[in-house]
């Protein structure tokens, strides 16, 4: 991605930490608009479309996760990051966040430089899933440009999180994975989570999946995996 093409809405009613933003992204040389109000915020998206939103959960008037559901239901934007900036820190605000659709949750106070690779990286991931192709073990499917997950013929339901999830075992078939990797991997939890969350999540996602359930399996004493055998 070229860098000049790329622009980064900050949503933030606290103007000294929006310049922090801005300052800890400066040696990308991205373009930044600035909204301190979800309204102002949604005009910005409708109007240019930014590559990266960094949004503050706790805005003056309204949560931003009114923002982000509003993100996510529009199906043209289901492949725009969204990182959450929030002095929110605990376990059960990771879940909610990522629940809504959140691409990552970094607490406040931020490092700049780990703000500066975070977002880095959620553009990186963007990419991918713009350019990657439909995935599959036996009857489950998931198109990353539709967002869509399939049972055989049948579309199913699948949240957020659990969607996360599912894709992240759907690119590494046959391949065991702990608790820990999982929360680094795919929610990038960086072990300030309980693994138990985890379980939570493969519990859920096996309810949507119905009867491919039974290619999640638990490996005791490792992990996880997704198989077709």
């Amino acid at each position: 991605m070229n860098p000049a093409e790329t622009l980064v809405l900050i949503v933030e009613d606290e103007p000294a930490i929006a310049e922090l933003v801005r300052f800890s992204l400066r040696d990308d040389s991205w373009t930044f608009c600035h909204a301190s109000t979800v309204n102002e915020a949604w005009d910005i998206i409708q109007q240019q479309q930014p590559q990266l939103v960094l949004l503050d959960w706790m805005l003056r008037n309204e949560s931003g996760l009114r923002l982000l559901t509003r993100i996510r239901a529009e199906s043209t934007l289901h492949d725009m990051p969204v990182i959450l900036l929030t002095g929110r820190t605990l376990d059960e605000d990771w879940s909610v966040a990522m629940e809504h659709g959140a691409d990552d949750y970094i607490t406040k106070p931020f490092s700049p430089r780990e703000l500066a690779i975070r977002a880095r990286s959620a553009l990186r991931r963007r990419g991918e899933t713009q350019s990657a192709r439909p995935l599959q073990v036996g009857p489950l499917a998931l198109d990353p440009r539709s967002c869509t997950v399939r049972v055989g013929a049948e579309a199913v339901e699948v949240r957020q999180a659990e969607y996360r999830l599912l894709k992240f075992l759907l690119c590494h078939p046959e391949e065991v994975f702990s608790r820990a990797q999982l929360l680094d991997q795919v929610w990038h939890a960086n072990g300030t989570l309980d693994e138990r969350t985890v379980d939570v999540h493969v519990l859920r996602l096996r309810k949507a999946l119905r009867d491919a359930k039974s290619l999640l399996k638990t490996v005791r004493g490792f992990g996880y995996k997704l198989t077709a055998g």
